[in-house]
């Protein structure tokens, strides 16, 4: 197929791209910028000639959530994800022949802080900033769905890899110093970057799966848990706890909602379609991230 991939050089993008590739697809980067094969997530600008015979599009593009939430850092969250979409899908929805799939990331922040719950794909919106996005995130390519396009919502959970959530906490854990971040017991979903990139694959080859599929490891675990088994994959001691006050003192409102809150969510949809994570256990995807077999 002839792929277009938008964030292809971003964390996860970076990963699919090649792997695309390696799987006999042309691949075409949309680039962020300005002039020919570029776009522009936040304003909606993109070069629609890029998207003229494409079999499929992936995108991944938007901002990082990373760092402390300002007004105009908010801002420009919601609508990399939101202008950006609706964008990209109003193109497609106008081309004489649309794609067939267009495979358009979403994340389990949709389902806000839900406690002890398992969350499936059947779960409805939670509440908080990240939620509020991904639901808008979610709405804004209905233009392609309207066209007929087959639009499917990978509800991405954190991405073991050298690079992303993984990377900020290597630091702490190598001087001894991690640990569980608040009361431990909040649930924390994952899932290793070879598996995120074969069910991104999967994604765009199985046409019964549309609407939202959530893309995690079926082993989601305990805040705790996984600080022990990160500690014990480096060698390291992993009793050193960051108080909910101290995380809320550094990042604001994001130590609320993205390491405070409670996620369990399982990939009811993925499993039931057929497909098999190779590394379904914490321990062996942080083992494989970090080069530590």
């Amino acid at each position: 197929m002839t792929v277009v991939v938008t964030g292809a050089g971003g964390l996860l993008g970076t990963a699919l791209a090649p792997a695309l590739a390696a799987a006999g697809h042309e691949v075409r980067r949309l680039r962020q910028g300005a002039g020919p094969g570029t776009w522009d997530a936040l304003t909606g600008r993109l070069d629609a000639q890029m998207l003229v015979g494409a079999d499929a599009v992936v995108h991944l593009a938007a901002e990082s959530i990373a760092g402390r939430w300002s007004a105009a850092r908010r801002r420009r969250i919601r609508e990399s994800r939101v202008v950006g979409t609706q964008a990209l899908a109003t193109a497609l929805s106008r081309l004489p022949t649309p794609p067939r799939v267009l495979v358009s990331a979403s994340a389990v922040g949709w389902y806000g802080d839900r406690g002890e719950t398992v969350l499936t794909e059947q779960a409805g919106p939670g509440r908080g900033f990240l939620a509020e996005v991904a639901e808008a995130w979610e709405a804004a390519a209905e233009p392609a769905r309207q066209r007929g396009i087959r639009v499917v919502h990978p509800r991405l959970s954190m991405v073991l890899a050298r690079g992303g959530a993984l990377a900020a906490m290597l630091p702490a854990f190598r001087l001894g110093l991690g640990g569980p971040v608040g009361p431990g017991r909040q649930w924390w979903s994952w899932i290793g970057l070879d598996d995120a990139v074969g069910a991104l694959l999967w994604l765009l080859d199985h046409d019964g799966l549309c609407g939202p599929v959530n893309v995690t490891a079926p082993d989601a675990v305990a805040c705790a848990e996984f600080a022990r088994t990160l500690g014990r994959v480096l060698g390291r001691p992993a009793r050193v706890p960051l108080p909910a006050w101290a995380a809320r003192l550094v990042l604001g409102p994001m130590a609320d909602e993205l390491l405070l809150s409670s996620q369990r969510v399982a990939p009811e949809r993925l499993l039931a379609s057929g497909f098999r994570f190779t590394r379904p256990d914490l321990e062996s995807a942080l083992r494989h991230a970090l080069g530590r077999l």
